[in-house]
């Protein structure tokens, strides 16, 4: 047999070496199958809410002068929210202080005179009629001061009405008005809320809150945020909606930043304990309305298979009813799997 020339000696000691570092490569992060025993799970949604949110009405009628604050600003308890033109209210107010002295001044006068019809008549100068007639005199004086004083009283307090201010600290959700507006008694003006104490409301049917272990932890999903929350503290509105048959459940959530009113969530609440024959969360793969895995074969190659999936079992786990058996091996990252095997289909053999 004829010796082989050298160039093609060395693209064969070349292919080998190839072959080896492919043998070579690092074996994809994988998950056994197997059956567990959990907590089962329901999924639940509801809606991010504040605890403590307010809609600022309009207690009087008047033309909206200023408004510092828009949406989003963070405020102070006390601040002024929206300013409501004052004059109207402040010469009422003027007005009703004008009647207090002047109430004032007859009551002095009606006692001075009361005081000098008592020594008029026990000297015998004047009649019992008219002691009692100067008696009565100092009475309605008194009436009209103590009314006079309440009159003015009213105008302070609907001149304080003019200014709108916030009730506690927190931020602006809305603002409903703007400057040049006529506000009326009872139109919405400005809407604040608390964001250091937020909730979620779900709805739960009937069926799942007969079997909730309220009592083991709550954790919520929230899309905007990386990692789920847990719930502090569960309540059970115990009314039930006769249309859905369903009851509101209320999940007080810890202090988290990035929170707001109105985001969606998904509340997993236990219903009991099963064993269940479950893979990793991460193992999934989801395109459009097809749910699978990369199930790595004895040689290490991954081979997608498409799974049919059940409820959330504990933590990180999720329920397979059908397309694994106890015993495979799924890849842990199965967009870098898919990669990897759709190389192995392109490299020429």
């Amino acid at each position: 047999m004829a010796a082989l020339p050298d160039r093609l000696l060395a693209a064969l000691a070349f292919a080998l070496l190839a072959g080896a570092a492919v043998a070579q490569t690092a074996p994809q992060p994988s998950a056994v199958v197997q059956y567990v025993d959990a907590d089962r799970v329901a999924a639940v949604e509801g809606i991010v809410e504040a605890v403590r949110q307010s809609t600022l009405a309009a207690q009087v009628a008047g033309r909206v002068v200023a408004l510092p604050v828009k949406a989003g600003d963070t405020v102070r308890v006390g601040q002024v929210l929206v300013q409501i033109d004052p004059r109207s209210f402040a010469q009422a107010e003027a007005a009703s202080q004008s009647q207090v002295r002047e109430a004032q001044a007859n009551l002095v006068n009606a006692k001075a005179k009361f005081e000098r019809s008592q020594r008029l008549y026990e000297q015998k100068f004047i009649s019992r009629a008219a002691l009692d007639q100067a008696e009565n005199d100092y009475a309605a004086a008194q009436a009209q001061s103590t009314a006079a004083v309440a009159n003015a009283a009213v105008s302070t307090t609907s001149k304080s009405f003019t200014t709108v201010t916030a009730p506690y600290d927190g931020i602006v959700a809305s603002t409903d008005v703007d400057v040049g507006d006529m506000a009326t008694a009872g139109r919405p003006l400005v809407t604040v809320f608390d964001p250091r104490d937020l909730r979620v409301t779900a709805t739960l049917p009937q069926a799942v809150l007969a079997q909730a272990n309220l009592q083991a932890p709550v954790r919520v999903a929230i899309p905007s945020l990386p990692q789920p929350l847990t719930a502090r503290r569960v309540t059970v509105i115990p009314v039930a909606d006769a249309r859905t048959h369903t009851t509101r459940v209320r999940l007080d959530l810890p202090m988290t930043p990035g929170l707001m009113p109105g985001q969606y969530a998904r509340a997993y609440v236990v219903t009991g304990r099963a064993r269940s024959l479950a893979i990793p969360r991460e193992a999934v793969l989801r395109r459009s309305e097809v749910t699978a895995v990369y199930v790595i074969d004895t040689r290490g190659g991954a081979q997608l298979r498409q799974i049919r999936l059940g409820e959330p079992v504990g933590d990180d786990l999720v329920e397979v009813l059908a397309g694994l058996a106890a015993g495979e091996r799924v890849a842990l990252q199965p967009v870098k799997a898919g990669i990897e095997a759709s190389r192995g289909l392109d490299r020429p053999s």
